[in-house]
């Protein structure tokens, strides 16, 4: 009886139980704060002025929101004329803003994107995974990493001679 309603909020039973057998089916915090972030998404796009449907909704109406998040950050992000730019732990406060930070808004596009096509969005559609905000994720990316001073460096991925340490060695 509650499992339409699951499969529409995007929950799921853990187990493969049977909801309807008197187990409260709670959501992942995944799921959760999936969820959170998809409703508040809407929100922002019902009170732009006119109103954007979802249908309507654009890889420039997600950097609309990227920006007006970032009010509500708590990353202190160093300007470039501030003393202490480049400074992982500046030694005292200073004025400079408080952001979003990039892997918070990172994880914040993964969850919208995934949400955006379990919702019914296409994913060849899908404005979360546009290069335009793919571009603006690497550029706050790059930008934080020099103003806070912590440097992002990708992993090397090992080749198959690096693994095994006896595949130097010549044979005897």
């Amino acid at each position: 009886m509650n499992r339409g309603k699951e499969l529409a909020e995007g929950s799921s039973s853990p187990g493969g139980s049977d909801p309807s057998a008197g187990q409260a089916v709670t959501p992942s915090r995944y799921e959760s704060q999936k969820r959170r972030d998809w409703n508040t998404f809407g929100q922002f796009l019902k009170n732009q002025r006119p109103p954007v449907a979802l249908s309507q909704c654009n890889s420039n109406h997600v950097l609309e929101f990227l920006r007006y998040l970032d009010q509500f950050g708590k990353t202190k992000v160093h300007l470039q004329g501030c003393i202490f730019y480049g400074q992982p732990e500046p030694p005292a406060p200073c004025t400079c803003p408080l952001r979003q930070a990039w892997g918070s808004l990172d994880a914040l596009i993964g969850r919208l994107r995934a949400a955006y096509e379990e919702n019914g969005g296409s994913a060849e559609m899908n404005p979360f995974a546009s290069g335009g905000i793919r571009i603006y994720l690497r550029e706050v990316k790059e930008c934080q990493s020099k103003a806070r001073g912590i440097p992002y460096k990708k992993k090397k991925k090992k080749t198959s001679d690096e693994s095994s340490p006896s595949s130097n060695m010549p044979f005897s």
